[in-house]
C-alpha cells in the first residue's frame, strides 16, 4: 500500500462531526424549516448549544448578551448566521487541539481557520461583491486536512518543509512530493465523507491550486486569497510558514489591490477576536 492509499484509507477513522451538527445544516437547507425541531437537534447536545449560544451572544454575530435559548438564536440572527455558527462551534473540538505535525499549538489551527473565514467575506465586502453563502464554512473547514496529518496519522512536516526550502516548491507540492496528496486533498476527502455539500468540499479541495477546477467559484478565489492573508497576518503560521503563493491569475480576475488588502485587513483581526473569544478563547 502507498503512503498515499494508506492516509486515505485512514481517513475514515476521524470521528465525524457532532451528528446535531450535520443534521441541522441538512434541515436549514429547507426554507421552510420547523424552528422548533431545528432548536430541538441542537438542543439534544449541550456542548453545541452551549457554543452556539456564546457565539449568538458574542459582538461578531451581533448579540447584545440576551439571546438565551436555541430558538431565541435561530429567530433573531436568522438561517445564515446560524449555519456559520454551527460550523464554528462543530469544528472547535477538533481544531482547537495542538497539531504537532504542523507545530500548532492549541488553539491555533481554530483561530487561523476563524481568520480565512472571517477574511474570506470581509474580502468580498470591500470588492463590492457578495460573497457566495458557503463561503465561511468553506474558509473555516479548509484547513481541515491538518488535523488528519498532523494529529491522527502524526505526519512530521519537517521533511516536507526541507524539501520545499531545498526545491523552491510551496509546501501543499512538497507535501504531494512525499506523501502523495497534499493537506487540502486529504480535507477534501474528509467534508466528503462527512457528506458536507458538495460546494463547500470543491473550495477546500481547490484552495491551493484555484486554476484546476474545472468551472468558476467566486466562494473558491476568495478562501484562496484568504487564506494568503491570513498567513501574511501571522495567524496560524506552523511549521509550513508561508510557503504558499496566491495566484496571480486570481489575484487578477478579483481586481485585487493593496488598497483593499489593507482595508481588508483593518476590518479583520477585532472580528477575529470577536469570534474566538465567542468560542471562550483566550
Amino acid at each position: 500500500m502507498s503512503r498515499r492509499e494508506e492516509i486515505i484509507a485512514r481517513i475514515k477513522d476521524v470521528k465525524r462531526m457532532p451528528s446535531a451538527v450535520q443534521k441541522a445544516v441538512v434541515l436549514l437547507g429547507d426554507p421552510d424549516v420547523d424552528v422548533g425541531e431545528l432548536s430541538r437537534i441542537i438542543e439534544h447536545d449541550p456542548g453545541l448549544t452551549s457554543n452556539v449560544l456564546r457565539l449568538a451572544n458574542s459582538a461578531y454575530f451581533g448579540g447584545s448578551r440576551s439571546i438565551a435559548s436555541v430558538r431565541d438564536a435561530i429567530v433573531r440572527l436568522g438561517a445564515g448566521n446560524l449555519k456559520k455558527m454551527l460550523a464554528t462551534a462543530g469544528l472547535e473540538p477538533v481544531a482547537n487541539q495542538e497539531i504537532k505535525g504542523y507545530g500548532l499549538p492549541p488553539g491555533m489551527l481554530l483561530k487561523h481557520s476563524i481568520t480565512v473565514a472571517v477574511s474570506a467575506e470581509e474580502l468580498a465586502k470591500q470588492l463590492g461583491r457578495r460573497a457566495p453563502e458557503h463561503t465561511f464554512t468553506a474558509g473555516l473547514l479548509s484547513d481541515i486536512g491538518k488535523v488528519v496529518l498532523g494529529t491522527f496519522l502524526a505526519v512530521d512536516a519537517e521533511p516536507i518543509l526541507a524539501l520545499a526550502h531545498d526545491q523552491g516548491l510551496t509546501f501543499e507540492r512538497a507535501e504531494e512530493e512525499i506523501l502523495g496528496i497534499n493537506h487540502a486533498e486529504v480535507g477534501a476527502l474528509l467534508l466528503d465523507y462527512w457528506e458536507l455539500p458538495e460546494n463547500i468540499v470543491q473550495v477546500v479541495r481547490w484552495k491551493y491550486d484555484p486554476l484546476g477546477f474545472d468551472g468558476s467559484d467566486l466562494a473558491l478565489d476568495l478562501v484562496h486569497v484568504a487564506d494568503a492573508l491570513a498567513k501574511m497576518s501571522g495567524i496560524g503560521v506552523g511549521v509550513d510558514g508561508l510557503n504558499y503563493r496566491p495566484s496571480d491569475q486570481v489575484v487578477k480576475r478579483l481586481e485585487l489591490t493593496s488598497e483593499i488588502i489593507d482595508r481588508t485587513m483593518a476590518e479583520v483581526l477585532d472580528k477575529v477576536e470577536q469570534v474566538f473569544e465567542g468560542l471562550g478563547g483566550a
